[in-house]
């Protein structure tokens, strides 16, 4: 199971960190624009990130090891944003407002979530 959600998690999360790169005006001006976002897209993004979240923590909530803690550990930042998003929308739209150095260094988290669960799932999973 921690093979199977890294394969899922780590290539979204590397596409994801690329597009802050690549693309950070777009990020920058969906950031700017979240405090006027349509509040039923809001409700339906914490239900999703909720969902995503304990789907993963059901499915596995397992801390014997590194690849293991990663899963579990973006199950439950899902399953928090998800809540966050539901319960307290206007405050965390104010707080998830990184400017420049802030997106980059989301980047350069997500780039490295994604390569380590990518590595487990498709390197680490075939030797």
């Amino acid at each position: 199971m921690t093979q199977t959600i890294a394969m899922i998690a780590g290539p979204y999360l590397l596409v994801t960190g690329l597009g802050f790169l690549l693309s950070a005006d777009f990020y920058q001006r969906m950031i700017a624009s979240s405090t006027n976002a349509e509040p039923m897209l809001v409700n339906l993004s914490g239900a999703a990130h909720f969902a995503v979240g304990l789907v993963i923590l059901v499915q596995h909530f397992q801390w014997s090891s590194a690849p293991e803690i990663a899963v579990s550990l973006v199950g439950i930042a899902a399953a928090v944003k998800g809540t966050a998003l539901v319960a307290i929308p206007d405050l965390t739209l104010k707080s998830s407002r990184p400017a420049g150095m802030g997106l980059k260094l989301s980047a350069i988290g997500f780039l490295a979530a994604g390569g380590y669960l990518t590595y487990v799932g498709y390197i680490e999973a075939s030797s």
